[in-house]
């Protein structure tokens, strides 16, 4: 059970995909926002992570994926307007079962989930990563190099845990 005695304090469960297509990653945002994520939602009560992304992605891209496997496990602290969050994340490698819309540089996709949340295939190389800013960080920085087995990672205010010793020390 998740009690939390002293506001304001955030704990989020969020699952979230990575799909690839021609050198692209798909990402979404609030219409609003200044920054990207993969696309995802949190999990409800009673269900699995895996049941989580596929429900997510029927709901968000109206498509149907494929798991092809677990990536990453993180555990991410962080502050997040005015709160101390906490968020557990679950990072899947997905396949699209069916074409979605695709376009270098503009929208492909618009969903209202409580809010206004736009779609966009963003470069997924090295070199094109500053002209857009994708969280966690350390996602982004890991695109052209997933894990082979699932890693378990635990991030401070967007820094992996080693990264944050050693700027400590």
């Amino acid at each position: 059970m998740i009690r939390i005695e002293r506001k304001p304090q955030l704990f989020s469960f969020r699952v979230a995909g990575l799909i690839f297509r021609d050198g692209y990653i798909l990402a979404q945002r609030g219409a609003k926002d200044d920054y990207w994520a993969l696309p995802g939602g949190r999990a409800e009560i009673g269900e699995s992570s895996e049941e989580t992304i596929l429900r997510e992605m029927r709901e968000e891209l109206d498509r149907d994926v494929r798991i092809e496997r677990l990536l990453w496990t993180v555990e991410s602290f962080f502050t997040y307007e005015g709160y101390a969050a906490h968020e557990l994340g679950f990072y899947y490698l997905l396949s699209l079962d069916e074409e979605f819309p695709f376009h270098e540089t503009d929208t492909v996709h618009r969903v209202v989930d409580g809010i206004e949340v736009e779609f966009r295939w963003l470069r997924a190389d090295r070199a094109a990563r500053g002209d857009h800013v994708l969280k966690p960080q350390f996602i982004a920085d890991h695109l052209d190099r997933l894990p082979a087995a699932v890693e378990h990672v635990i991030l401070r205010d967007g820094l992996p845990r080693q990264a944050a010793k050693e700027t400590a020390a």
